[in-house]
């Protein structure tokens, strides 16, 4: 417990440090877009998948936040179903209904590897639709071959990718041949919020309203998130 703690600390300092500018980078173009009625769309396969999940519909977090949901895609569905059809080259063509990309919307794609079919044709396919697309990776799996068609990695695709720098097989501890302690869903909740909270501080700047969840589990009046839904209502299902 001890050495996880130490490790991941670690890992928190040298995104801190390495990636403290394209963060910087990515609020300033995410409040750009967000000001003109844009919203931002995450999408993630398995356990990156829960990282879009998480920064929706948030007690403190950004309001024009939608998930991208494809059911075949979610743990929840099938461990190694998830796993098994993030590696499918049709299944995006199959859900294309799922999405609903909008001018000035930005879309961040969430991938530890950067080298699966979904991923890859959801970057693909938000920026056909002319949406800023980003990415939270880890750029240390850039030695693994991509696994799409177009012999691209996610990273070649998006317009500014942010590294996790989580290391390859995700896990910080070993035990002799034995990698453990994931990593990954710690550090992208961690870049995400840290990329939203810029994006509110700048936005505070100009805006007198922040577009902002209260806590529904705080004894206060509700109808700030009363009236933060129906200003995005037509664009993201809160129900």
């Amino acid at each position: 417990m001890d050495a996880y703690f130490l490790e991941i600390q670690k890992l928190m300092q040298i995104v801190k440090e390495q990636e403290y500018a394209q963060i910087k980078e990515a609020a300033r173009l995410i409040v750009q877009r967000l000001q003109r009625g844009g919203i931002v769309q995450l999408f993630g396969c398995g356990h990156s998948q829960l990282l879009a999940q998480d920064a929706f519909y948030r007690a403190g977090g950004l309001v024009p936040v939608r998930p991208i949901i494809i059911e075949p895609l979610t743990l929840h569905a099938g461990a190694m179903a998830s796993s098994k059809n993030e590696k499918d080259p049709t299944i995006i063509e199959q859900y294309k209904d799922h999405f609903d990309f909008h001018e000035n919307d930005v879309c961040i794609v969430i991938s530890t590897s950067g080298r699966n079919q979904a991923p890859i044709d959801v970057a693909f396919l938000a920026k056909k639709a002319g949406v800023l697309v980003m990415s939270l990776q880890s750029l240390a799996y850039g030695e693994q071959p991509t696994r799409h068609q177009s012999g691209q990695r996610l990273e070649d695709v998006v317009e500014l990718a942010i590294d996790t720098h989580i290391p390859i097989g995700d896990g910080l501890l070993h035990h002799n041949e034995i990698q453990y302690a994931p990593s990954s869903t710690v550090i992208g909740s961690f870049i995400l919020n840290a990329l939203f909270s810029e994006i509110i501080e700048n936005m505070a700047i100009s805006n007198e309203i922040l577009p902002v969840f209260k806590s529904n589990n705080v004894d206060s009046d509700l109808s700030h998130n009363e009236a933060m839904i129906a200003n995005y209502q037509h664009r993201i299902n809160f129900k």
